[in-house]
């Protein structure tokens, strides 16, 4: 209703922007925001002049022709179109940031490995030089496969500006806070929080909190989707409604600044006299998320016996193969363990998909000894793995009651590809040369005659 009295005792919001100030909820919405009313074109994406003397320009996160409802675009109104905010081109060394292909002859990838906390330092680190290469997988100009990555942030981005045309990124927290100031509007970021970065989006990364550590998952192929419920339904797993996309935001500034681009595995950097987060007002479907990963609703068995790892998929990255992700991003979080006469853990398996799994805080249950907040395990493609000798003794004898599993969260960056160690991960990194051996102490119990043993 405009310019009308609503009707009597009808009450109406105020704000058109969520309950979460600076934020709109929703994955996949088609959204609209302006930071200065009337900027945003009505009725139309590109008028022949737009108010305030914007600029309309569109970011596409497809093709054009991609299928309606997987076809993502945003109209961007802003105070300069990009191209003047690129000028010439030059090759920079980033030494620490790696694509695939990286496959390092001295390295042998194939192995269970772990690792403890990349540890801080007092080097000054930005988003850019503290990001450390762990895997990689697939092919980054063929744009299939992922890179996983460890970050150390001690110092804010100033008058500096980055994109990767390479991939979207997956940010997850382990410590400290961080600032997300993109074209598209503010993310700030902290521990039990993910922020999903498109392809293609210029943003500068603040400090707020430090030292910051987290992970990183870098995904070449097709973008992150929420997974198909299946018979679950419309419910639980992570809810559309508690992804945030932030509300327009911009900066009219002039100070030469630095812009690096990530394009083809390579790194380049461009020098402006402005900054390029100047998008006024916009509208579409090709946008920044942050998410709770506190609101995601865990399912399971309630009864007997224990459903596969896929029931904790919060995001999915579809590859060619339809239900073989490019990427699965799965959460181990708080839950009940409920299930009678069954081993509760996670069983021994192998699989065809390359596990990463990190750990935000807690104790994982099928390792309570060694995988601690801030490190990372490994357990590439066809390789067993599985409980070590405590955990799994304590599982088979344990009483069968309900159990919190409290105070614990981690995940998994999984993918149908092989993930190759860099030189990095295999020389640098705190590894754990003695992961190996949490299996050793496995005992033989069949003797061939009936009974439980």
């Amino acid at each position: 209703m405009t310019d009308q009295a609503l009707p009597k005792g009808m009450i109406r919001a105020t704000g058109t922007t969520g309950t979460h100030e600076g934020y709109m909820p929703g994955f996949g919405n088609d959204f609209e925001t302006e930071a200065l009313p009337g900027a945003l074109p009505q009725g139309q994406n590109s008028p022949q002049k737009v108010e305030y003397g914007l600029y309309a320009e569109q970011l596409s996160g497809t093709a054009f022709t991609a299928p309606r409802g997987q076809n993502e675009r945003t109209w961007c109104y802003r105070i300069r179109p990009s191209v003047k905010h690129t000028g010439r081109f030059e090759k920079i060394d980033v030494p620490y940031w790696k694509s695939a292909p990286n496959i390092d002859p001295d390295v042998i990838s194939l192995g269970q490995y772990r690792w403890d906390p990349v540890p801080h330092t007092d080097e000054e680190l930005t988003w850019i030089t503290g990001m450390r290469t762990v895997t990689t997988a697939g092919d980054v100009n063929t744009q299939v496969g992922m890179a996983s990555h460890i970050y150390l942030v001690t110092k804010s981005m100033e008058d500096e500006y980055f994109f990767s045309a390479d991939s979207e990124l997956l940010v997850v927290p382990q410590e400290g806070r961080l600032r997300f100031c993109t074209e598209l509007g503010i993310i700030d970021l902290e521990p039990k929080e993910i922020a999903i970065l498109p392809r293609g989006l210029v943003y500068r990364v603040e400090l707020l909190d430090g030292p910051a550590r987290g992970f990183v998952c870098e995904n070449y192929g097709q973008k992150f989707d929420l997974p198909g419920r299946g018979p679950i339904g419309a419910n639980c797993l992570a809810n559309p409604r508690d992804f945030k996309c932030p509300v327009a935001a911009f900066e009219d500034r002039d100070a030469k600044s630095r812009v690096v681009i990530k394009w083809c595995g390579q790194f380049h950097e461009t020098f402006i006299d402005h900054s390029p987060l100047d998008v006024v007002a916009w509208h579409g479907n090709y946008c920044a998320y942050k998410y709770d990963l506190r609101t995601y609703s865990p399912v399971g068995a309630i009864l007997f016996d224990h459903p596969d790892p896929s029931i904790f998929t919060v995001l999915t990255a579809p590859s060619g193969q339809e239900g073989t992700a490019n990427i699965d991003f799965v959460l181990f979080r708080e839950r009940w363990m409920v299930a009678e006469h069954t081993f509760r853990p996670p069983w021994y398996h192998k699989n065809i998909m390359s596990e990463l799994m990190g750990n935000i805080y807690g104790i994982y249950d099928a390792k309570p000894q060694g995988f601690v907040p801030g490190g990372m395990s490994l357990h590439n493609m066809m390789l067993p793995h599985g409980p070590d000798r405590n955990a799994f003794e304590h599982a088979s004898n344990e009483p069968m009651e309900p159990v919190y599993q409290a105070d614990t969260m981690q995940f998994m960056f999984e993918t149908r590809f092989p993930q190759m160690l860099t030189e990095f991960a295999a020389k640098e990194a705190p590894l754990q040369d003695d992961y190996i051996d949490c299996w050793d102490s496995i005992e033989k119990k069949f003797d061939g005659k009936p009974g439980i043993k």
